[in-house]
């Protein structure tokens, strides 16, 4: 009798599940009672498989049909992914709750399968969708989704190609999260490994898709995250991403995939070298040595090598030092004097730009931060060097800048301000994307020359000013034109600071060298 009548309780079961499904297969738009029926089925195939578990333990025979109907039904939920505006009546009734505890389910198939829906669940480009998007990513974070995900990223094994889609899915989830809520970067990384993960990643000698999604991520966590740039340097994570970047110390990467993943691993080195203490472990673990290396290689990494370098030397003589100490001066002065490595990648018009402005700035940077003795001597020795045609070039660096900034300001004064309703802040701003930023290196450049009192040098620059019809006013009014607001506090004496931004798959902080009061050294 007992028997019988759990028979006639599981055949009820069955129809009931059925007639659920039957009432929800074939939308294409979702309502909300359809929906709260789709998430009702989910969580009865949840707890039935739970259960299961729980009296068949060491019987996989007694629990595989629930797990088969469980996945099924996971399956069925990405019909969601379609109605985000029902998120918010959805997350009470435990959508995010039930998910999250399914990232932590013992069979790895139904983890992935939770973390590839919730993939598709917090993925929306669409503006109107942004608030029932958000609702379910802050009810996952209440839910522990964070921690689950990066747990599932360490179990999870990449030698089984469904496991490694499972860890693809899983970074996803974390990227989205963060898109969604910018501050989730520092949360994850304080309350997860997520960190030695991605960095452990990244050093792997094989290239896959992975392995670059890794590094975009890092990227990311990294990029506006001062906290996390220290706590990867703590981790000794400078030097593990140096050892990323020297496999390609003497290659080229084999595809354009990994070649955005090498751009990836250089954007992580450029921001973890914000923080001072990382800056010293950089110079510590030989990165001024790699990225001389990578330059006189002149393989695809070469522009990168500068970039870095400029970053590590902005503010910081140390790296300056040990970059005079190892010979950089006639590699960084070669690409200073234009002979760079010509590939497809460099042809590019604003890529000559940028590489002409970083190793500027990388110049300006050597003069800020070796003041006197030996390596000042040999500094400036590079510009008395064939008669004095670094000199030459400058000047020619300063007149193309300032034909351009000239234009710029003209473009502006022909124009009604007010209509564009743009404040001092953003005017200036406009004149350092159109070449004022480098245009002030190139004045600082020449008023560090003038400074040290070599006649030859000095008779150089007055004859090309004389030549463009320049006097040396001119050059002091482009450092005396920094505007009050941007010169920061003993500006007479000290440094101000700003930034900019590049462009690529994600944004790229970039920090500006100092500019001090250089005006004064060119007073005969």
């Amino acid at each position: 009798m007992d028997a019988a009548a759990a028979a006639a309780a599981q055949k009820r079961k069955r129809a009931e599940q059925e007639e659920e499904q039957a009432a929800t297969d074939g939308l294409d738009v979702l309502d909300l009672r359809a929906a709260k029926r789709l998430l009702l089925g989910f969580e009865r195939r949840l707890r039935d498989n739970l259960e299961a578990r729980m009296k068949h333990p060491d019987d996989p025979a007694r629990f595989a049909d629930s797990e088969l109907a469980l996945h099924a039904e996971t399956d069925r939920l990405r019909l969601l992914a379609g109605a985000p505006e029902l998120f918010p009546d959805l997350v009470p009734l435990g959508l995010a709750s039930s998910l999250s505890s399914l990232l932590t389910h013992e069979n790895a198939d139904l983890a992935a399968a939770a973390a590839s829906l919730l993939a598709d669940l917090t993925d929306s480009d669409d503006p109107s969708d942004l608030a029932g998007v958000q609702a379910l990513a802050d009810a996952l974070v209440d839910a522990n989704a964070l921690d689950l995900l990066v747990h599932n990223l360490s179990r999870l094994s990449e030698a089984d190609p469904d496991e490694a889609e499972a860890v693809h899915h899983s970074l996803a989830v974390l990227e989205n999260l963060i898109d969604l809520r910018p501050h989730l970067a520092d949360l994850v990384c304080d309350r997860t490994k997520v960190l030695r993960w991605l960095l452990a990643r990244v050093k792997a000698r094989d290239f896959e898709a992975n392995k670059q999604y890794a590094s975009e991520i890092l990227a990311i966590l990294l990029q506006n995250s001062p906290a996390n740039q220290k706590r990867l340097g703590q981790m000794n994570g400078v030097d593990g991403l140096l050892q990323a970047v020297a496999m390609y110390k003497s290659r080229d990467p084999r595809t354009t995939d990994e070649g955005e993943m090498l751009e990836n691993l250089f954007d992580c080195l450029c921001c973890v070298l914000m923080p001072l203490g990382n800056k010293e472990r950089f110079v510590k673990a030989e990165g001024v040595e790699l990225m001389i290396i990578i330059m006189k290689q002149k393989k695809s990494a070469y522009s990168s090598a500068i970039r870095t370098l400029d970053f590590a030397m902005t503010r910081f003589p140390p790296a300056c030092e040990r970059f005079v100490d190892v010979l950089g001066l006639k590699t960084a002065f070669a690409a200073f004097m234009g002979k760079i490595p010509v590939n497809k990648k460099n042809k590019n018009e604003s890529y000559q730009e940028e590489l002409e402005e970083r190793i500027i700035s990388l110049v300006a940077s050597l003069f800020g931060g070796i003041t006197k003795g030996s390596r000042r001597i040999r500094l400036l020795g590079k510009f008395v060097e064939n008669e004095c045609e670094k000199i030459d070039r400058l000047m020619e660096l300063y007149i193309r800048y300032s034909d351009r900034v000239k234009a710029e300001t003209e473009r502006f004064e022909s124009l009604d301000l007010d209509d564009l309703e743009m404040d001092d802040d953003e005017r200036y701003n406009r004149k350092l994307e159109a070449g004022l930023y480098t245009l002030q290196l190139v004045a600082l450049i020449l008023g560090h020359i003038w400074h040290s009192g070599n006649s030859q040098m000095r008779t150089r620059i007055e004859l090309l000013l004389r030549q463009n019809k320049l006097t040396k006013d001119d050059v002091k009014e482009i450092l005396q034109g920094v505007p009050r607001q941007h010169r920061g506090p003993g500006w007479a004496g000290r440094e101000g600071e700003g930034a900019r931004a590049d462009q690529g798959n994600h944004s790229r902080v970039v920090v500006m060298h100092r500019l001090p009061v250089a005006f004064h050294k060119m007073n005969p």
